[in-house]
């Protein structure tokens, strides 16, 4: 029996759909039906993977969405064409943007223009077979009359469902009435949820987390029965065999629907130019304008360069979007906003003439074609860090340029992870969320929800988990069902898309969380729209080097950012001494370690090791022999002699993906699309079909051109080995211009660069009191906060750190300006004084007391806070203008709070340390016991057994080529850090000490490690410190 369901939940009908798009779609294969309608509620997010999933099976994708009316009502809606598609995403958009947030309806006015729609009356939800079961026939006709006034009886039809519910087969009776008196056809359908039968306690379970309630609970909410799985034709025979008509009707309906959305249809953003214009001619002159600039000479290589990547970027239709991105970069320069493009765009030399990147990929040697090339399947696209702080400024003239109808911002999918699986699905199976708290919290942040069994016999921390009682599996089953599953829409916090046509054609739009309006489409689905994906991405790093050099230029030195020599001896003797804490993208503790063995001493070792600390290289073993050839400890040899010129820069290794094209090009002859491809598929496609078939591809041409069969395969099989692991040399350089001016700027102005970072927390790799100790280290003083002096930011002052008033616990944007204000009238005098003119809260006022902000006024903490109701009633008296009896100034008496007290206080306050460093206080026992310091580290032998003490940070876990787990984390202790490894036998006796609830320092005790002029601890043993510092 021909038949296709037209009405079909996936998950993006959030916790209403319990098979996943390509589930269903398979399923809808294997029962031979000819197309298939997805229909979520009130979205269209499955859009774009429903239809590459439907070409990928052979099916027809029809696209629709169930919709939601005023009345809380519901319809379902069939796209017929991309007409019908772009008059559902104009719909769904007014149906968000018109209502509350989460509370999407379509108005009945809205109804009236959607051409190139096909409407099903709905499930029980519709209001012509609510109205039926509610016995009011009358309205159920008059509705029906309506919608076909509206659309016709060749786009309305009357809905049909049999799930076996009560009143169905009253109901469908009623329907069929209904539509022979009104001359309008029937559809079958089965409010399909879920691919498969079995499948239908998942949906069940959804549904409850959905209504917050369990399973045990009686709810009208949740279903009857186990009806709404994908049945084939003979079982919707079976449930129709009086109906025939409704069944055949939807294949009619599925010929009238065309299939798009397979294979994109690309808009190109419109730059506005003035009459007469051409975006190719304006980008040309920019462009050659951008070279005068760029070079004293343009050369001949230049003008080559540039004519071929023109020709390119104009044969391909993208002169308006490097338009656009020029303008942004224009913009930015003229509101002295910071930015810095990077990723493959650096590989472009007219992106280096127009100010977007400041990568010269001409003298680089970079390859075009690993951006830009005609036969690339993939659209390019633009990455720029902006400023942290300016970034939504810079999205805002976007807005603004181009109109909010033709930009919207780009969707994240929020899916269930690990803890929130069994947080929301542990709720839903009545486990109490007093029981679920710790189980939650003591499972890793970034795991997937499928993985935590996995987990569970991996990690020694969870290995006395509660999950491993059979009274958990069925929650753990749920969760490995629903990984993966999108929970709700969220913003990406920098892609957005410009169109040459009105954008709800294309996309429907809602309110995001945060406020902002978001398309329904992450941003590789928004690709596969056809729209060309802008990544305005924040960078706080930029945002400290914008006010570091501003800071360094009011204090009467000279700084130029864009000067700074690219070989200061001073700069890459601290980079070798692995001294990075603070530096982009060079300060975690691998980046330490690498740069104290790799004897850094021009730009290109900063480059090359942006490329080699990432998990493909760690996990291939790659790192030591790089290093090891680099220090000429190991000999380098190429296999062909034409390999030499492309990997003498990289010691006869492929670390960058622009060597893979190069190597297509020179040892196959391959052309840069053909190139392309290569490197396309070795690095993201392991197809072994695509592999196989380009490795034959590679040997034949390169036989062809004079090399030994056998050569040619070897030459593969060792490009094959490290492409994997390839990055793209464009961004690396890119980030590495970034990365060795912050350090530059650390060598040399310590104390206004370490000021900039702790403003802009968080960022980086460390946490303030890091970013404190070192400057400690570096013989830089932090001075507490102070009423009477403190800035609202961190501040240079005489050379030390001021900490800012903003870094107190709790204190409000209101106190900051209070305290300001008032101090820019008069100093304050006292305590009560400070207290009596400002306006800030007691408990405000009780933390500043207790983190030393009032010291200079009076350091006995204890004695204010006993005063401080006093101070509160003086203030209220002096507002209502009454007088208190006693006024005298009371003298300070009795001890105050200990050391120890009141640097506990500063940091539960501040989150760092002012004065003396906690470590401080336990080295005296320590040292007796004979624990080193990282202090004393770089002085005791390879190989010796040493025990060291500090506060852990950074503990992770990357994957590594054996599969064998290996642990990295740092200890801080007061006069540094000491970098440990260990490993997987080790980790299973202690690993608890290290990702469990931390208290206090750690003892780790193992063998010193050293390379270079790093040393670090192979750990053999850990436990917590268990005895008192004082």
């Amino acid at each position: 029996m021909n038949f296709v369901h037209l009405h079909c939940h996936t998950p993006f009908s959030f916790l209403d759909g319990a098979s996943q798009v390509e589930e269903l779609v398979r399923r809808a294969a294997e029962l031979e039906m000819p197309a298939l309608a997805v229909t979520d509620h009130n979205n269209l997010s499955a859009a774009v993977q429903f239809a590459q999933a439907a070409a990928k099976f052979g099916l027809k994708a029809i696209q629709g969405a169930e919709v939601s009316l005023a009345d809380g009502s519901h319809l379902t809606l069939l796209a017929e064409d991309e007409g019908g598609y772009a008059s559902l995403c104009r719909l769904l958009t007014r149906a968000h943007l018109s209502n509350p947030r989460g509370q999407p309806a379509v108005r009945a006015e809205d109804l009236e223009e959607m051409p190139g729609v096909i409407v099903l009356s709905g499930c029980r939800q519709g209001l012509i077979p609510r109205s039926i079961l509610k016995g009011d026939y009358r309205q159920a006709r008059q509705q029906a009359e309506l919608y076909r006034s509206l659309w016709g009886r060749s786009s309305f039809y009357i809905e049909l469902q049999n799930l076996l519910l009560p009143g169905d087969h009253y109901l469908n009776q009623r329907l069929l009435e209904l539509a022979a008196e009104l001359d309008l056809e029937v559809v079958a359908s089965n409010n399909v949820h879920y691919a498969r039968h079995e499948d239908f306690f998942l949906h069940d379970v959804l549904c409850c987390v959905k209504k917050l309630i369990t399973i045990h609970a009686i709810d009208p909410a949740r279903p009857l029965n186990g009806e709404s799985y994908m049945k084939s034709g003979t079982q919707m025979q079976a449930l129709f065999p009086d109906c025939p008509q409704a069944l055949a009707n939807t294949m009619r309906i599925a010929e009238r629907c065309q299939s798009f959305l397979h294979e994109p249809v690309f808009h190109f953003p419109c730059f506005p130019l003035r009459p007469g214009q051409e975006a190719a001619r304006v980008l040309r002159r920019l462009v050659w304008e951008g070279a005068q600039r760029r070079y004293r000479r343009v050369t001949p290589a230049v003008t080559e360069r540039l004519e071929y990547e023109l020709g390119i970027i104009e044969q391909m239709g993208f002169p308006d979007y490097f338009l656009v991105v020029w303008d942004l970069a224009h913009y930015s320069r003229q509101q002295g906003i910071r930015y810095a493009g990077r990723g493959s765009a650096a590989d472009s030399l007219a992106a280096y003439c127009l100010g977007i990147t400041e990568v010269d990929s001409l003298q680089r040697g970079l390859l075009f074609e690993r951006f830009m090339n005609p036969e690339r399947v993939g659209m390019p696209d633009i990455d720029i860090d902006f400023e942290s702080r300016y970034r939504d400024k810079v999205i805002d003239y976007v807005y603004r340029k181009y109109g909010s109808e033709y930009v919207a911002r780009v969707a994240t999918y929020n899916t269930f992870r690990a803890r929130s699986g069994l947080r929301e699905l542990g709720k839903a199976l009545g486990f109490p969320e007093a029981e679920l708290d710790p189980l939650c919290k003591r499972m890793p942040f970034y795991a997937r929800a499928d993985q935590i069994r996995s987990l569970l016999q991996r990690l020694p921390e969870l290995r006395d988990s509660p999950l491993h009682q059979p009274r958990y599996q069925l929650l753990l089953d749920c969760c490995d069902r629903l990984a993966g599953f999108p929970r709700f829409l969220g913003m990406h916090l920098g892609g957005l898309v410009i169109s040459d046509i009105p954008i709800t054609s294309l996309t429907p739009l809602q309110e995001s969380g945060l406020g902002p309006v978001i398309s329904q489409f992450d941003k590789d689905d928004i690709e596969g729209l056809g729209l060309v994906k802008l990544d305005l991405l924040s960078l706080r790093t930029l945002s400290v080097i914008q006010d570091a050099t501003a800071q360094i230029r009011s204090s009467g030195q000279d700084m130029d950012y864009e000067a700074i020599p690219l070989d200061d001896r001073d700069t890459f003797a601290m980079i070798n001494r692995g001294e990075t804490i603070g530096v982009f993208q060079l300060e975690s503790p691998a980046q330490r370690a690498l740069q104290s063995r790799f004897r850094a001493s021009e730009f290109e070792d900063v480059v090359t090791s942006m490329a080699l600390i990432r998990p493909g290289p760690i996990k291939g073993n790659m790192v030591d022999p790089y290093v090891a050839r680099h220090l000429g400890q190991e000999e380098v040899s190429y296999l062909h002699p034409w390999l030499e010129p492309i990997l003498k820069k990289t010691y006869g290794v492929v670390l960058f993906q622009e060597q893979v094209i190069e190597i297509g090009r020179a040892i196959a002859g391959f052309t840069p699309a053909e190139a392309d491809q290569l490197r396309r598929v070795m690095t993201h496609s392991r197809s072994q079909k695509m592999m196989e078939e380009l490795g034959r591809t590679f040997v034949e041409r390169s036989v062809e051109r004079g090399i030994e069969p056998a050569l040619a395969e070897e030459i593969f099989a060792c490009m094959l080995g490290y492409a994997s692991y390839g990055f793209c040399e464009a961004h690396a350089a890119a980030f590495a211009t970034t990365s060795y001016k912050s350090a530059y700027l650390i060598q040399h102005h310590p104390a206004e660069y370490y000021t900039a970072i702790l403003n802009h927390q968080p960022m980086g790799f460390y946490p303030p009191r890091v970013i404190g100790n070192e400057a400690r280290r570096r013989g830089i003083s932090l001075l507490p906060p102070d009423v009477c002096s403190s800035s609202i930011d961190f501040s240079v002052e005489q050379g030390a750190i001021r900490v800012g008033l903003k870094q107190v616990k709790g204190l409000s944007a209101a106190s900051l300006e209070s305290i300001v204000s008032a101090r820019e009238q008069s100093a304050y005098a006292s305590p009560l004084d400070f207290a009596v003119r400002t306006t800030v809260p007691q408990d405000s006022l009780d933390s500043l007391i207790r983190c030393g902000a009032l010291d200079s006024l009076c350091s006995h903490r204890r004695f204010l806070l006993s005063q401080l109701y006093y101070d509160l009633e003086k203030r209220q008296a002096r507002q209502s203008g009454t007088t208190l009896l006693f006024e005298e100034q009371v003298i300070p008496t009795g001890a105050d709070f200990s050391l120890a007290e009141k640097r506990t206080w500063e940091y539960n306050l501040l989150g760092l340390y002012v004065g003396e460093h906690p470590m401080a206080a336990w080295r005296p026992a320590l040292k007796k016991q004979g624990f080193k310091s990282s202090r004393d580290l770089p002085d005791c032998a390879a190989g010796m057994t040493v025990w060291a003490a500090g506060l852990l940070l950074h503990p992770h876990r990357p994957p590594t080529r054996s599969g064998k787990i290996t642990v990295f984390f740092s200890l801080e202790d007061e006069f540094g850090m000491i970098d440990a490894t260990m490993f997987e036998d080790v980790y299973m006796k202690y690993g608890a000490y290290i990702f469990g609830p931390r208290h206090g320092p750690l003892l780790a005790g193992g063998k010193l490690h050293r390379r270079g002029e790093g040393v670090s601890l192979i750990v053999q043993q850990v436990s917590p410190v268990l005895y008192s510092a004082t």
